[in-house]
Order: C-alpha cells, then sequence, then structure tokens
C-alpha cells in the first residue's frame, strides 16, 4: 500500500499523532529499525500519549483555576501547620476514591486556594473533571438559573464534576436562596463525588453563617463529617510567593 495513502487514512481517522511519526519515520527511513511489534507499539504509544496530553490540557482549560498550582511547589514551612506526608496522602487522591471531602480554613493569604488548586491540578493530570469556584459567584449564577429556567441543567453539570472547588466559602452572607442551592448542591454531591471547601472562617462559625438550624444541620453534616480537615497558619504568603 501506499505510504502516503497509509498517512492519510491516518489522519482522516484522527489518529493524528501516529501518522506524523509514520511519516517523520517515513523521511528518515528508521521504520526499518524495529521490529513490526516494536513498531506498531511505538506508534500506538506516541497517540496514546497524545491524546492523554490534549485531554489533561482540554481537563484544565474547563476547571477554570485562577492561578497555576503544582504540589511540587507546596510550601511545608513548620509555621503553616501542613504535614507534609499527610497532605502527599491526600494528593495521590484516594480521598475522591472514597467520597471524601476536604475543608481548608485559615487567615486570608496563607495558601488555602493554592492548596486547592493544586490538588485540583492534580486531579486534571489523572484525567479527573475538577471545577474552580468562588463560593458567591457560584450561588449567584445559580440563582440567575432558577430565573431563566435552567438550575436543574447546571445541578447535573455539577455532580458530573468529580472534585469540585468551592474557594472563600461564607465570605457572603447566607440568604434563604444560598442556603437552599447549597444543599442542593452538597446533597446530590453526598457519597457521589468529592468537594474541597477553602475559608477563612473555621468551621466552629459555620453553622451560624448558613443560618436556619435544619438546613446548617444537614450541609454540616454532609460536609464535615466525610472530611479532612487542614487548618493553616502563619503570616500571608502574598507578601512574596504564593504557594
Amino acid at each position: 500500500m501506499n505510504n502516503n495513502q497509509t498517512v492519510e487514512k491516518l489522519r482522516t481517522m484522527r489518529i493524528s499523532a501516529m501518522a506524523d511519526l509514520h511519516l517523520n519515520h517515513l523521511k528518515t527511513n528508521q521504520t526499518s529499525q524495529h521490529t513490526p511489534d516494536e513498531y506498531l507499539n511505538l506508534l500506538t504509544d506516541c497517540e496514546f500519549e497524545s491524546r492523554h496530553n490534549k485531554k489533561v490540557d482540554r481537563l484544565l482549560h474547563q476547571a477554570r483555576f485562577k492561578q497555576s498550582a503544582s504540589i511540587a511547589e507546596v510550601d511545608y514551612a513548620s509555621q503553616r501547620n501542613l504535614e507534609k506526608n499527610m497532605f502527599h496522602r491526600l494528593a495521590s487522591l484516594e480521598f475522591m476514591k472514597q467520597r471524601q471531602n476536604i475543608i481548608l480554613t485559615g487567615a486570608s493569604g496563607v495558601g488555602k486556594s493554592y492548596l486547592a488548586q493544586a490538588i485540583g491540578n492534580q486531579a486534571c493530570l489523572m484525567t479527573h473533571r475538577v471545577a474552580y469556584h468562588t463560593t458567591a459567584r457560584l450561588l449567584h449564577r445559580l440563582k440567575l438559573a432558577k430565573l431563566d429556567g435552567t438550575y436543574d441543567r447546571e445541578l447535573k453539570k455539577l455532580i458530573k464534576i468529580e472534585l469540585l472547588i468551592l474557594d472563600d466559602f461564607g465570605l457572603q452572607a447566607f440568604d434563604n436562596h444560598a442556603r437552599e442551592t447549597l444543599m442542593d448542591i452538597i446533597d446530590d454531591r453526598f457519597n457521589k463525588c468529592s468537594t474541597i471547601v477553602a475559608s477563612q472562617l473555621p468551621v466552629s462559625v459555620w453553622y451560624d453563617i448558613i443560618g436556619e438550624s435544619t438546613i446548617a444541620d444537614a450541609i454540616l453534616d454532609r460536609i464535615v463529617n466525610s472530611s479532612h480537615r487542614i487548618d493553616l497558619k502563619g503570616e500571608s504568603l502574598r507578601k512574596g510567593i504564593v504557594k
């Protein structure tokens, strides 16, 4: 068969990385350096890696992180109250397999958002669907969705997110809409997928911040009891490089 036809057929089938590598080997006369099995494995690995990288790039884009964060760049200075082994266990994403949550608390600037997004980034690298939201903006968006009739559809999108990050939790007071919407989100995701909540406020005051005792009890029962908790200490990292 004509080699050019083979390359074109591969591209028509959208096996582009394999087509490009095969064409390169043809031009440089390297095909004879491998056995047929070795050459097939080489082409297959190239296509697999290309598709994997494209999927990761797409997941990172869809997650909408507000900063580039990496597990490798996390600062474990002793004054932060962040134990390295414990955080690395979380970074293994075993908590997601167990449908557990993470709660990150601490003063403004101590790196809560960075840690949440570092785990989110790691989840994307492992091809999980992740979404980063500031809590108030997400709740406002869902309030508008109720008005235009797309609320149920938006909730269904959230349940498909394997790791949801809710940042700046509790910075704005919860009205009836916000409480009910948060309850819908947490209840839909309970025992199905994981959530990371980052807040300047200690968990001890969340009950009063959410308000309405019945809903607050239900929300906290679903979030707190199945969560790994990290209470960060120390000075603001925004004075230098945020990690």
